[in-house]
């Protein structure tokens, strides 16, 4: 997992290295001070004793500021270097996961919801970054800090060193009990994180449906009981996390009381004049204010590797979530040697059986057989759930066949370069998708080099080119945010005009002109017909209207194709379609009959 995500670090492996050599410079020259103030403050008491003057108190205040002038340096571009390792490493995350994503089948994304790639991508992306760099500035530079300044106790007073060991050990016990406490609220109010961006998402995409139903109160209710989760487990590790900084004081001061106690006693009668020098049998003023700055550092490094432990325990769960994204393989395998052209439109379906999931027990597909021309309109039709988006989904394999084949222009479409076997299939969805931008610029999907006129030409075909030419600005008229500016049925035509842009050979309509009239509809179909004869054109529709005059309608039952013809042949023999189209006729009689009715009542 580790080296999956270390992975991402690529063009910032110089600033990570640079960062702990600098932190480690910091280090020795915070162990230096202390020693050299150690030495001028002795030399200080020993001017005061003898009324003369030593250089060397010159020559130690200008050492230290020298090394203070150092560890400033040290300092700062351990922070500079540290911000931008750690910020191009998340930044390096966030691509590669992304890209990762877009190389997904529908089945990879069916293991990951919409709300967690997001959480994946941002806060878990942030909690990473976060540990990132306190392991390569305060998880280095604390550690050597501690060990240093421990050595140097032990040299200046070998008692006091011991005293020093035993607040530690006290302090570390103290702090890893409370990181270990605070650890699992963090992790569950990270996957709380999840929920709550589900509800924004969820609330945020269908603001409309929100506001027709008048369930304003109700999603705010849902906002406020998600953000109160992730609110009660943020207090319930905070106040744990807050037990932190009066522990370490405490133990500090304690530490602090033993140390003048002991090393008082030490320091009275430990100094005398011999020869007119003056002699130090046991500790010093200098060492005993040596000794208490560096009693501080060793504790405070004993909290900040706690704590850089901690952070890194956390982010642990963020690191499987990002690996889980960074490690995922798309289930459509490249194939060895990729065909790169599509020859024409033909479709075969051999013996195809399918399953969402890899392993599932539920065949969404089983036993389909139905080969198509190029050049053909197929009509599909059938019950919601009978399989047909799933069918239409393998021919620009989104999803890969249990077990038979699919064939596009003669060639199994897994042995097709994706992107060359995508780029000649078009799908117009129902739930179709516009970009923020100009209609123009949405067209573009279909072909970024397209000309003016072919732009035109598209739309004049998808029955789009009118209502765009009303609208202020024309084909720079700005469509907003996912396309809110324009009614149902004309972002249908804009899509179906962006699917054409791309020349395909073979076209989908996945119950696309389902929010146009049908006389409109009728006369997309009539305009595909006579510019796009070469193309194939396969239409799903619950309108028997949309496919009757297709060439042949396949219906689907449970997965399963259970007639082929003409809508006159399966109006005789095919009892599901005879079902289908008599509701829908006696229907639309009953839609007349009501009709007039109104009329003469008016």
């Amino acid at each position: 997992m580790v080296k999956t995500l270390l992975k991402s670090v690529k063009q910032y492996k110089t600033v990570s290295v640079l960062t702990p050599l600098v932190m480690i410079g910091e280090a020795a020259m915070e162990i230096v001070i202390p020693f050299l103030m150690g030495f001028l403050i002795d030399e200080i008491y020993v001017i005061e004793a003898t009324d003369a003057f030593s250089m060397n108190v010159i020559w130690y205040g200008l050492a230290m500021l020298a090394c203070a002038a150092f560890a400033l340096f040290c300092g700062i571009m351990g922070g500079r270097l540290a911000s931008k390792a750690s910020a191009g490493f998340a930044a390096n995350l966030r691509y590669d996961m992304y890209d990762n994503i877009q190389t997904y089948s529908f089945a990879n994304i069916d293991n990951f919801s919409t709300a967690s790639l997001i959480t994946r991508i941002t806060t878990d992306v942030s909690n990473v970054q976060l540990a990132y760099q306190m392991c390569i500035r305060m998880l280095i530079r604390a550690p050597i800090l501690f060990i240093a300044a421990m050595i140097m106790s032990f040299v200046i007073s070998p008692t006091i060193g011991g005293i020093f060991v035993a607040a530690a050990f006290v302090l570390a016990v103290i702090v890893g009990f409370i990181m270990v406490r605070v650890a699992k609220p963090f992790r569950i109010m990270f996957k709380k994180y999840d929920n709550l961006n589900r509800v924004v998402q969820e609330d945020l995409t269908a603001i409309r449906v929100v506001k027709s139903y008048v369930r304003e109160d109700h999603e705010t209710e849902k906002m406020k009981f998600a953000t109160q989760e992730v609110y009660n487990y943020s207090v319930k590790a905070e106040k744990l996390l807050n037990w932190l900084t009066p522990v370490v004081q405490c133990t500090i001061y304690v530490s602090m009381i033993l140390l003048l106690l002991i090393g008082g006693d030490m320091i009275i009668g430990s100094s005398e004049f011999v020869n007119g020098e003056l002699i130090f049998h046991g500790l010093s003023t200098g060492n005993l204010t040596s000794l208490l700055t560096y009693m501080t550092q060793i504790l405070t490094a004993v909290m900040l590797v706690a704590m850089c432990l901690q952070y890194i325990s956390l982010s642990k769960g963020s690191m499987d979530r990002i690996a889980e994204v960074l490690e995922e393989k798309t289930t459509l395998p490249k194939p060895v040697k990729p065909v790169y052209e599509v020859k024409d439109g033909s479709i075969d379906f051999n013996d195809v059986f399918m399953s969402y999931m890899q392993k599932a027990d539920v065949t969404v597909l089983k036993d389909i057989d139905l080969h198509i021309k190029s050049g053909e309109t197929i009509g599909i039709i059938g019950a919601t759930g009978s399989g047909k988006s799933s069918l239409v989904s393998l021919i620009p394999r989104l999803y890969d066949v249990a077990s038979g084949s699919v064939k596009v222009g003669g060639v199994d479409v897994r042995d097709y370069n994706l992107d060359a076997l995508r780029s000649k299939v078009a799908m117009v969805l129902q739930k179709n998708v516009l970009f923020s931008g100009s209609i123009i610029d949405n067209l573009r999907w279909g072909d970024e080099n397209a000309t003016q006129e072919q732009i035109e030409e598209a739309c004049r075909q998808a029955c789009a080119d009118e209502f765009i030419q009303q609208l202020p600005g024309g084909y720079n008229y700005d469509l907003g945010q996912g396309g809110v500016n324009v009614s149902g049925g004309q972002k249908q035509r804009l899509c179906i005009a962006r699917a054409l842009l791309r020349k395909p050979k073979v076209i989908i309509f996945d119950d696309s002109t389902s929010a146009v009239d049908t006389k409109t509809d009728a006369m997309i179909r009539q305009s595909l017909r006579t510019h796009a004869p070469e193309v194939t054109k396969i239409i799903i529709a619950q309108r028997v209207a949309s496919v009757e005059d297709a060439d042949r309608i396949v219906v689907l039952d449970e997965g399963k194709i259970v007639g082929v013809g003409t809508h006159e042949e399966l109006l005789a023999n095919n009892e599901i379609y005879q079902e289908v189209y008599l509701s829908q006729v006696k229907g639309k009689a009953d839609e007349d009959d009501g009709g007039e009715t109104d009329g003469k009542e008016d």
